[in-house]
């Protein structure tokens, strides 16, 4: 039971209110949370795990996928379960969705969508004290960037900052754009601002998202592009890696990628989605490009980064998917030669028009089909792994686990350096020069050369 100023008197420790946090989904999702939790913890809140009696839950959700759905759903009703007392705030893209359906779960004391986040914790208090659920979601999304600066990260040498909302491109399968808006950039100076806080704190890696990082700057209307944001990074001391978040192959040019050497810190890793490696299914789910594009985007990449490790997000069943055009598109990701694949099964998004097209394919087929290119997925990756043995990388050492330590090349290896680490040596957030000795299940193993 609340006391009379809505403090739920079981779960205090220290006389402070505790707060858990959950998130699902995208990087971006990631960084909203951890905007929320700074805001909660000026407050004075103190953090516990998810799995603990809390006075309050934040649940940041996903509605990419039903399975995003049942997760984010299933979670809320499981904080409370644990502590039925306590206050639970929803917030993200399927709230924005169904905020009404979440306002009316059990425990439910705030639903904000993906707007009003900076608000967080005055809206809360408002909602307890007046004894209501607050429905802080509008249908109408702002069309401009909401500032939502971060000090920290969950982890401690990678931070991920968040320069972009929203996204225009209205894919047939994705309801996205319906629920985070318009795209909105976020002003140069603010980013630059952010990423010194961060090099201040310690970070060495910062990892540019946002819903849609390819149009950053097209709102802006000036000019401004994804270059300039990873100018304003760059300028950073301290920052020894920027690395790009999702980007569609449209925006590998000539000219992008010759500027992109001028930037010395940004990741040889190049995320690019592809969806569909069939042009009928990626016209039908509007994607503005096609396979022959997107593999020419590829091949400028490697001719301009002959070492550069390329990744992809590949859907599997989307309607009209034939056995055919299924294999064409596993023969495209073949030819690409991704390091790593992201694969999932098309899920219907109600609302979108891909959702009532002809050519439904059955639900065991597209995880069937989902298992076949994931062993792809796995070929390819086991192949580029071996092809790192014998390189000289640079690993940003992350954490020490057992005596070996652990980090990530530039390409995105997960690396385990076990030879050479003097006793007591602090290596965290410092970048090690290793040569590259073999492979264990998808881990690098390396031994050191030398410290920077």
């Amino acid at each position: 039971m609340m006391n009379e100023t809505g403090v739920n008197p079981s779960v205090q420790t220290d006389g402070q209110r505790t707060i858990a946090f959950q998130t699902f989904g995208c990087k971006v999702n990631q960084y909203d949370t951890q905007a929320m939790r700074e805001r909660f913890l000026a407050e004075g809140y103190q953090e516990v795990p998810i799995d603990a009696p809390a006075d309050v839950y934040l649940i940041n959700t996903c509605t990419v996928t039903g399975t995003g759905d049942r997760k984010s759903l299933n979670a809320i009703r499981r904080c409370h379960k644990i502590n039925p007392a306590a206050d639970i705030i929803v917030t993200g893209c399927l709230s924005q969705r169904e905020p009404e359906k979440i306002g009316e779960m059990d425990g439910v004391r705030l639903v904000l969508g993906t707007q009003n986040r900076s608000s967080v914790v005055s809206l809360l208090h408002q909602a307890i004290a007046g004894h209501e659920t607050i429905l802080s979601v509008s249908s109408k999304i702002e069309r401009t960037f909401e500032n939502l600066p971060v000090q920290a990260n969950e982890g401690h040498t990678r931070a991920v900052l968040k320069i972009q909302e929203g996204c225009n491109r209205f894919c047939t399968y994705c309801i996205i754009p319906f629920v985070r808006g318009p795209i909105r950039s976020r002003p140069a100076d603010q980013i630059r601002e952010e990423a010194a806080v961060l090099a201040q704190n310690g970070y060495r890696e910062i990892v540019l998202t946002g819903i849609h990082l390819t149009s950053y700057g097209l709102d802006l209307k000036d000019g401004t592009t994804l270059l300039d944001a990873i100018d304003a990074v760059s300028s950073a001391n301290g920052i020894e890696r920027i690395r790009l978040g999702s980007l569609e192959p449209v925006i590998i040019t000539e000219t992008f990628v010759s500027a992109l050497k001028k930037y010395p810190k940004v990741c040889l890793q190049f995320h690019l989605a592809l969806q569909s490696g069939s042009n009928p299914i990626l016209e039908r789910m509007h994607r503005r490009y096609t396979k022959e594009s997107f593999l020419a985007a590829c091949d400028l990449l490697r001719t301009c980064f002959p070492e550069c490790a390329i990744t992809t997000d590949v859907m599997c069943g989307f309607p009209g998917e034939t056995e055919e055009l299924f294999l064409e598109t596993c023969e495209t990701c073949r030819r690409a030669g991704f390091t790593r694949m992201h694969v999932f099964p098309y899920s219907e998004r109600e609302g979108t028009p891909a959702a009532v097209m002809d050519g439904c394919v059955p639900v065991a087929e597209r995880q069937a089909r989902a298992r076949r290119l994931i062993a792809l997925g796995e070929t390819l990756k086991n192949e580029a792994s071996a092809r790192m043995i014998g390189r000289n990388e640079k690993v940003l050492v992350e954490t020490e686990q057992k005596g070996a330590l652990v980090g990530y090349t530039d390409t995105y290896f997960r690396c385990i350096i076990d030879e050479n680490i003097s006793a007591g040596s602090d290596w965290t957030g410092k970048m090690a020069e290793v040569r590259i000795t073999g492979v264990s299940s998808d881990t690098l193993t390396a031994c050191l050369v030398s410290e920077n």
